[in-house]
């Protein structure tokens, strides 16, 4: 099988590349990535040169995409702008990546009869309340998106359901929830948390932190997408989640707590615009339908591998750090 992966110099989508070519010893995989800020040809190091291909490219570029399409089995198109801050001070970018990219990708799947899976967030389904713990999200809410990221990865969900329709795409999507592990950029909130202790800063925690997330570490993401391509059906959505529901205010502490720091030592900032205030995914059709469950439910241990893992690797994430620490100073972030 050959597989094309968008954006796998990414966070999550080098952990699917190394995941599926552990698990897949007959899997070729291509690698397109168009090597933004979150892209770093380091996440891919290590894998087995005779299976691995990398290829340096913008998913909106309708003729490398086909060229590649063509010479492909299946598709999964990871690439995304994703980081919400980013969406809120510039949204042109995400609008380019999530819907004209998604769009060249599949009218390209289209066109060679290809197989397509499309990876998405929860965020596109809004928020739900903090005081009713027993709604989540399922397939069937409705999409209710409020940032610039969420609402252009729900447009981008939303053709891909059209091109299956009006085409006949044999395509799937899946939808999950907040993932964390090795290789995660640092503007993002755990890893964000961790790189400040280890350089000996408080974290900042928005508002009160009393926002809840449903995490999910990214190895367990990478298995339930590895099974809906082989086991899904066309034209189904899947949502993905491992029941790991904690808020920020706790992520703080328990990553504090884990470093050797007091629980309290950190501070609180002004919010974000549009804050969504919790998100709960109900993955009971994924597990039952396809028999998918996740391996990492115990969250600290989780935190406790990723803490090392920033721990031991210093050069892979200084560089970063410095730009997105100065990028959020001058936004006012």
């Amino acid at each position: 099988m050959k597989y094309l992966v968008t954006g796998g110099a990414g966070f999550i989508g080098s952990n699917f590349v190394h995941f599926l070519l552990g698990e897949r010893s007959d899997a070729e995989v291509t690698v397109l990535d168009k090597l933004t800020y979150a892209g770093n040809l380091k996440n891919l190091e290590g894998l087995p040169e005779d299976r691995f291909t990398f290829v340096k490219g913008d998913i909106c570029d309708a003729d490398l995409a086909d060229k590649l399409i063509q010479d492909t089995d299946v598709i999964v198109h990871y690439a995304a702008e994703s980081h919400n801050d980013n969406s809120l001070s510039n949204p042109r970018p995400f609008l380019d990546a999530n819907i004209v990219g998604t769009f060249t990708l599949i009218e390209a799947a289209r066109k060679h009869g290809k197989r397509y899976h499309h990876i998405s967030t929860d965020e596109v389904y809004g928020d739900l309340p903090l005081n009713a713990p027993e709604l989540k999200f399922t397939e069937k809410t409705p999409y209710n998106p409020s940032s610039p990221y969420s609402s252009t990865k729900a447009g981008s969900d939303l053709l891909v359901r059209a091109w299956v329709r009006s085409f006949g795409l044999r395509a799937t999507i899946s939808n999950c929830s907040n993932n964390y592990g090795p290789y995660q950029h640092v503007e993002k909130f755990i890893p964000r948390q961790i790189t400040e202790i280890l350089e000996g800063r408080r974290p900042r925690l928005y508002g009160t932190g009393e926002q809840v997330r449903d995490w999910i570490y990214t190895g367990d993401h990478s298995s339930a997408v590895l099974t809906i391509i082989e086991k899904g059906k066309i034209g189904e959505t899947y949502l993905i989640g491992a029941n790991g529901e904690e808020n920020n205010l706790t992520i703080v502490k328990k990553l504090l707590t884990l470093m050797g720091k007091d629980e309290n030592d950190f501070e609180h900032v002004n919010d974000r615009p549009g804050h969504d205030q919790r998100y709960a995914i109900d993955s009971t059709k994924l597990r039952t339908e396809l028999g998918w469950k996740p391996q990492f439910t115990n969250l600290e241990k989780g935190l406790e591998e990723t803490i090392e893992w920033y721990k031991n690797n210093p050069d892979w994430w200084k560089p970063q750090k410095v730009e997105t620490e100065a990028k959020y100073a001058k936004g006012g972030f």
